[in-house]
């Protein structure tokens, strides 16, 4: 008894950390997307002031189509991360390419502005998706029901090899809290707009009062 539980301590042990390292490393991904993103939009912004007064109206819109973006995700009811690839963001999207599709330079600065103005744009619809389609988080839910029930079983088998007084109890205790609180920071960690820890909007914020200058 005492070998299974001591096997079942090591892999929990070991799987818990994996786990935490996981989770975290997609919460750094999201929060790295954003930033990104964040500073992809302030380039394309300063790219259309360098082309000059014809591009107001992409300017214009990329402002609207970035605010309405972060209302939606980050609404005073709740993050809605999903909104990332809504009907309206793509639509919004599509709309600030044709825009800028349909500038017309006249010399050689306004033609490279242009030009960059069209790959920023790419960029920034690559960040978006690349968010997207991570919010699935990296931990999946039968993994953890098998790691849940393996801290159970310890538990369990703790209990059969002593004799209950306070001071078993409250050590007890303390190691079940700590445990719970490592799943509880997986879970808040694989969801990054949700929960304690969700991700600030603040460089996204940063990128809009940018462009508003």
């Amino acid at each position: 008894m005492k070998l299974v539980t001591g096997l079942i301590a090591t892999i929990t042990a070991l799987v818990l950390g994996l786990l935490i390292a996981s989770a975290n490393t997609s919460y750094d991904r999201q929060s790295s997307e954003l930033r990104t993103l964040s500073a992809n939009i302030v380039l394309l912004d300063r790219t259309l002031e360098f082309y000059g007064p014809d591009a107001k109206i992409a300017r214009d819109g990329l402002r609207d189509a970035v605010r309405q973006t972060h209302d939606r995700i980050w609404s005073p009811e709740d993050a809605r991360p999903e909104d990332l690839d809504s009907m309206e963001t793509r639509n919004a999207a599509k709309a600030n390419i044709e825009k800028l599709l349909s500038l017309s330079p006249k010399t050689d600065l306004e033609r490279m502005m242009q030009s960059r103005a069209i790959q920023e744009t790419e960029s920034i619809s690559q960040s978006r998706l690349l968010m997207f389609e991570g919010l699935g988080g990296s931990i999946q839910w039968p993994f953890l029901t098998v790691l849940v029930f393996w801290i159970c079983m310890l538990f369990l088998s703790f209990g059969l090899f002593v004799r209950f007084n306070a001071t078993v109890t409250v050590t007890l205790f303390v190691g079940a809290i700590s445990v719970a609180g490592a799943i509880f920071l997986i879970l808040e960690l694989n969801d990054p707009y949700r929960g304690l820890m969700r991700i600030s909007d603040e460089p996204l914020r940063n990128a809009m009062a940018q462009i508003d200058r």
